[in-house]
């Protein structure tokens, strides 16, 4: 039986109960809830090991929501909805979404998705690594970036990509390359999600006198150019 508990926040409550039916088969726990502003108070009370979020809500909506707990958490969200524009998707992952899946969906698909980001998230058994470049050094050790003398904080994902192409120095990757080595093959999201997150590295590590940055090679993926 699964110990982790799962929050399932959807105003309809037919959806709210079917979910809660196959979790439970599966052995998670599971706390349904239909409105945004009782969810997000639940959540700050006792957080959930995954929260599964619509956008669309009454009070408070999943974008409010999803902001709100990556402002003090980093516990994975996916977003079930049936907004499926890739404006919306892109803008989820931006706010901090681990996933997105448009309604209407299989349950089960749903279910292998939520196994899939929990295996991801849970803290891995690593060796000491590090590797540093002029102002640059990224541990695994100790998940740490310092950055021109400065800890930058980093969120787990983001700090594995940052390492992964820092190991590789001149070496280009695709997209789908950099999701098998740092997500893995069990990760069911859009290539996009390495968009998203190579943007949210290069915000943090925005200065121009560096001697390498991470590079977009046009029609191909990215690298980490070391001059």
């Amino acid at each position: 039986m699964s110990e982790n508990r799962i929050m399932v926040v959807d105003d309809d409550f037919n959806i709210n109960q079917l979910i809660k039916l196959y979790l439970e088969k599966e052995g998670f726990r599971v706390e349904p809830f239909q409105d945004g502003y009782k969810a997000l108070k639940a959540f700050k009370e006792n957080p959930p090991d995954l929260v599964v979020l619509d956008l669309m809500l009454p009070g408070l909506d999943g974008w409010d929501i999803c902001r709100e707990i990556r402002k003090i958490s980093d516990i994975p969200i996916i977003m079930l909805t049936a907004k499926g524009e890739t404006f919306d998707k892109v803008l989820g992952l931006e706010l901090g979404a681990d996933d997105y899946i448009v309604k209407p969906f299989d349950p089960k698909e749903l279910i292998a998705r939520i196994k899939a980001v929990l295996r991801r998230h849970k803290p891995q058994k690593i060796d000491s690594r590090q590797i540093s470049y002029p102002n640059l050094t990224v541990s695994l050790s100790d998940y740490t970036v310092t950055y021109h003398g400065k800890n930058i904080e980093f969120p787990p994902r983001e700090l594995e990509l940052l390492y992964y192409l820092a190991s590789n120095p001149n070496k280009v990757f695709t997209r789908e390359q950099l999701l098998e080595q740092v997500w893995g093959f069990d990760f069911f999201g859009d290539s996009r999600t390495v968009d998203v997150h190579i943007k949210r590295i290069r915000e943090k590590l925005n200065k121009e006198s560096d001697n390498w940055q991470i590079k977009t090679v046009w029609g191909v993926g990215y690298k980490f150019e070391v001059k």
